[in-house]
């Protein structure tokens, strides 16, 4: 049973590593494309475009990486089948059971290293990605309104003009309120730059307070500021939430909790960085059915196909259940594990029906 395993790891590897590597080179080909459309903008030059393209790659690994893990077992199993080999295991005593289990040790591989780039390579690559484009081209990472980025951080409302790729912040005002929402003070600066431990470095501040004995305004060259607003939580402005890092929207989510602002997109992101790497599993059990269809109901190209169409269906499903669960109020977890749930049921009915035959 080791020799059949080692044997289905090498097969099932070599061909998923294929499906991958064709199927970065069609994205990144359709990176090149998009980003040409910038060409020229600012100093945004062609090597800029071509590493922009490259730190994009480690993103789509681990959006394909359940889709090509399908492909690929597809492809090995329909293959072995074809050339009868999967037959003679099973004569040899490769049961169903079996099969399954060596399967779920081959892919253990796979979710550990769809976990590393989900967590790791991911969002570093993201984020260097856009800081290269938005410095290249002299522009601002991010303008939620025409006023700036607003921010809400406990009894405050802080408005951000310009957010630089440096993480330094230009034109800040903060409205800070008391227990009974009134309001304080108004203080704005021309710039900040992050220290550490939650505090910024202001420049050119003018503070306008407000009191019962009336209204008085104080100006500093320099002063500090503390806020829970830090360059962390600055970088969700530049990577989606599905390529960040699970423990930055862990912390984004609890910062919004805290706030009392809306959290669902980020929760749904964040049980979905957990649980995406076990769809690779869940896509080899769908693969496994194949292998016991026989060659004349359906050939390697067909069987291919099929899974290109599972494979898409999946894509398409997972963004579905997010959009849904947000609109539906799902629970975020159950927005988050449905299509594997769904996809594991018809990999397990599959099997089913074709032991029954």
């Amino acid at each position: 049973m080791i020799l059949l395993r080692k044997y289905l790891a090498r097969e099932i590897y070599l061909a998923t590593l294929l499906v991958l590597v064709a199927f970065l080179m069609l994205f990144a080909f359709f990176d090149l494309i998009n980003e040409l459309n910038y060409l020229g903008k600012g100093n945004y030059r062609l090597q800029h475009v071509l590493l922009f393209v490259l730190l994009s790659l480690p993103g789509h690994v681990y959006e394909l990486a359940p889709i090509a893990v399908l492909i690929g077992t597809l492809y090995a199993l329909s293959q072995l089948a074809a050339n009868s080999e999967y037959t003679v295991m099973r004569i040899s005593g490769l049961s169903p059971y079996a099969a399954g289990a060596a399967l779920a040790r081959i892919g253990a591989i796979f979710v550990v290293l769809t976990f590393v780039f989900g967590e790791l390579v991911t969002p570093f690559a993201e984020r260097a990605a856009q800081q290269l484009r938005l410095a290249a081209m002299s522009a601002v990472v991010a303008q939620e309104f025409r006023s700036g980025l607003w921010v809400k951080d406990d009894f405050r409302f802080i408005n951000v003009r310009e957010v630089k790729p440096d993480n330094s912040l230009n034109g800040i005002k903060i409205y800070e309120f008391d227990k009974d929402y009134r309001l304080r003070s108004i203080s704005f600066a021309e710039r900040g730059e992050f220290k550490k431990n939650n505090t910024w470095s202001l420049s050119r501040v003018v503070r306008t307070s407000f009191d019962s004995s009336g209204t008085s305004v104080s100006k500093f060259a320099q002063t500090d500021w503390h806020s829970v607003l830090t360059p962390d939580l600055l970088s969700v402005l530049l990577v989606q939430p599905e390529k960040m890092s699970a423990i930055n929207l862990y912390q984004f989510t609890r910062h919004l909790s805290e706030n009392r602002q809306q959290t669902e997109r980020y929760e749904i992101a964040m049980w979905k960085k957990l649980l995406y790497p076990f769809a690779t599993l869940v896509m080899m059990a769908l693969a496994l059915p194949f292998a016991y269809v026989h060659v004349r109901l359906g050939g390697v190209g067909v069987k291919i196909f099929s899974g290109i169409m599972l494979g898409v269906l999946f894509h398409l499903l997972n963004g579905l259940s997010s959009s849904v669960g947000i609109i539906q109020g799902w629970t975020p977890f159950y927005s988050a594990v449905l299509p594997s749930v769904m996809f594991l049921t018809a990999a397990i009915a599959m099997m089913w029906w074709v032991e029954r035959r």
